[in-house]
């Protein structure tokens, strides 16, 4: 069955290694602060200027001042800081952050994500993203492999305005993990109980299918 959004938070944050400076994007991607492995030092950065966040706070731990650039309250680890989000953003630019983790609407096998509006919708707007994009050498796409109405988000080709060319290099979704390579999409491992042919179904995007794909662990 499908991920849950708790679970692909899991599966993310498996992504970081000790030491690494993180930045979560708005949506599913803040979770994943909540599940940063055992014994493992990870500093989670926050576009609006804070570094060193934490879990997200029980009700008795909510300080309405202290916010993730989604809104959303958030705790501080030891040795956190807080600052400006020129200085924010400079350190997004200047390349410091060793992993980016980020939604979107859609993803194609050349790399390119769509992640910032729809014409004719009301989006919140992009935010950090095409800074984000930009700076980060390492970035992971977590999205539902189609929409609700069953359309595939893995594309040949976007369909939306792009929020950055040939940036991405992995995707986790509800049904998988992939890399993008050679402009094509490589299964690497799919969602328990779910099967190849459903993922391959899904994935309107060339899709290559090594001989073992293997159940993930969450």
């Amino acid at each position: 069955m499908a991920l849950t959004r708790e679970q692909l938070a899991q599966r993310v944050a498996q992504e970081f290694q000790d030491g690494f400076y993180v930045n979560l994007g708005i949506g599913i991607p803040t979770l994943a602060a909540n599940y940063i492995p055992d014994g493992m030092q990870v500093m989670l950065q926050s576009e609006n200027g804070l570094l060193g966040m934490g879990e997200f706070p029980t009700e008795d731990e909510v300080d309405a001042d202290l916010i993730n650039a989604g809104k959303q309250t958030v705790t501080m680890v030891t040795g956190a800081s807080i600052f400006s989000s020129a200085d924010s953003f400079a350190m997004i630019r200047g390349g410091h952050v060793d992993l980016t983790v980020l939604g979107a609407f859609e993803v194609d096998c050349q790399g390119n994500i769509a992640s910032y509006m729809i014409p004719g919708k009301l989006i919140k707007g992009m935010g950090g993203a095409m800074d984000l994009v930009a700076g980060a050498d390492n970035i992971i796409v977590t999205m539902t492999h189609a929409s609700k109405s069953g359309q595939s988000k893995l594309l040949s080709e976007c369909t939306l305005p792009l929020t950055g060319k040939g940036c991405i290099k992995r995707v986790l979704t509800d049904l998988a993990l992939m890399d993008i390579e050679d402009g094509k999409f490589i299964l690497r491992e799919r969602a328990p109980g779910v099967s190849v042919e459903e993922i391959k179904s899904l994935t309107a995007g060339d899709l290559v299918v090594p001989d073992d794909v293997p159940e993930m662990q969450v």
